[in-house]
């Protein structure tokens, strides 16, 4: 059974949900994986962490004032709580569990909060070795803040505007017209830095998009939007017996009586309609957790967990029983269509797709040679297949 990916909270107080919004239009799941995103590149994080708790300690051994110690254990109280969350949220997503998303992205703004905080005290204390160096690590921690949450284009324009902007605030106190240049250098860079984030994230959402509509495309009935063969598969092998935990299955079997002759009287589009409204009644007819697909032609399949045969045999009437009823083509045209329903069970007839599908079409074969309109259970004999046979159910008009 392949690996499911670790699932992060997506965040619920008002200002973590507008830092980390990607866009009106963009749907949860793409959300969920958006926010994913903020949790990974472990090496820019423990960078960036490393770079600013080693900066900030050397300025204060080389200032030890007040203003310089406390961002100096700032810094270290800020990045061991980001860490203490990452883990957290990390152990919590891999079992499923609700992370503390609010706290780790409020912990990421106020991270560059203290960058910012440091750079404006280390340009106003006069000392240029200390200026030089809080620039330097503030400008580098942009380029990671930009890699790292491009998932969160806003968040990450907030973050570099706490780091870099204090270039701006510190720039009139520091005696030096030329330094008034910031004014123009810093907003410029933050503009470019924040487009190209929202780029990436754009990039980000179109591929999340694309690769999503193709798994789609890979697993569904173009036709009547049902899972396909694939899809099926893909299902049956989630939930077959072979999983620990999973119980009993049903592989409903169900062939269209007369549709070659609907389809050859009114054409494909005709006949390709009325499939489309076949599988609607059939969406409407399964269970909440049953799956329905078309595997091809007018076949349809249904995997359930009712594996009793009475059960069976009453939801097979039921669906032959309404997949009957008339179907309005068109404004002229109502036709009608008759079902056959074969059903194999797991693990009586197998636990792979091909052995239940084998069992499935021998019970839809005995439903079709004794007259069709009938549900038929395959049992499983001591040498062969033996059968449960329906009544068969009379097509209403």
């Amino acid at each position: 059974m392949s690996e499911v990916a670790p699932r992060f909270s997506l965040p619920r107080w008002r200002i973590t949900r507008w830092l980390a919004d990607a866009g009106a239009d963009v749907p949860d799941e793409i959300r969920v994986a958006l926010i994913g995103s903020l949790y990974g590149t472990l090496p820019i994080f423990a960078g960036g962490v490393i770079n600013t708790v080693a900066v900030s300690l050397l300025i204060a051994l080389r200032i030890p004032t007040l203003p310089f110690i406390l961002w100096c254990a700032f810094e270290v109280v800020c990045c061991v709580m980001r860490l203490a969350v990452l883990l957290v949220s990390q152990r919590q997503a891999a079992k499923g569990l609700p992370t503390p998303t609010d706290l780790y992205l409020l912990l990421g703004v106020a991270w560059a909060a203290g960058v910012g905080f440091g750079t404006f005290i280390s340009l106003t204390s006069g000392d240029w070795v200390v200026a030089t160096l809080a620039c330097l690590s503030a400008a580098a921690m942009v380029g990671g803040i930009c890699f790292r949450n491009f998932g969160a284009p806003r968040m990450a324009g907030v973050m570099i505007f706490l780091t870099l902007g204090a270039c701006c605030f510190a720039a009139p106190f520091l005696g030096e017209p030329i330094m008034l240049i910031v004014f123009m250098q810093i907003p410029f860079y933050l503009f470019s830095m924040s487009r190209a984030t929202y780029k990436l994230n754009a990039m980000l959402v179109s591929t999340m998009r694309a690769e999503r509509e193709h798994e789609f495309h890979a697993r569904h009935d173009m036709l009547t939007g049902l899972q396909n063969r694939a899809g099926l598969a893909k299902t049956f092998d989630a939930r077959s017996p072979q999983q620990a935990g999973a119980g009993r299955l049903a592989l409903i079997y169900l062939d269209l009586d007369g549709f070659k002759a609907i389809n050859d009287t009114h054409g494909h589009m005709a006949g390709d309609r009325l499939l489309q409204l076949v599988a609607e009644r059939l969406r409407g007819l399964v269970r909440a957790g049953d799956f329905a697909a078309r595997i091809g032609g007018d076949e349809f399949i249904v995997l359930s967990e009712q594996t009793e045969t009475a059960q069976l045999l009453s939801f097979g009437e039921r669906l032959i029983r309404e997949i009957s009823l008339p179907y309005e083509l068109d404004n002229r045209h109502a036709v009608t269509v008759g079902a056959s329903i074969g059903i194999a069970l797991a693990p009586e007839h197998g636990t792979d797709m091909t052995s239940l599908l084998t069992a499935a079409d021998a019970a839809l074969y005995q439903a079709k040679s004794k007259g069709k309109s009938r549900c038929v259970v395959a049992r499983q004999g001591e040498s062969e297949l033996t059968f449960a046979t329906s009544r068969p159910v009379p097509q209403l008009q």
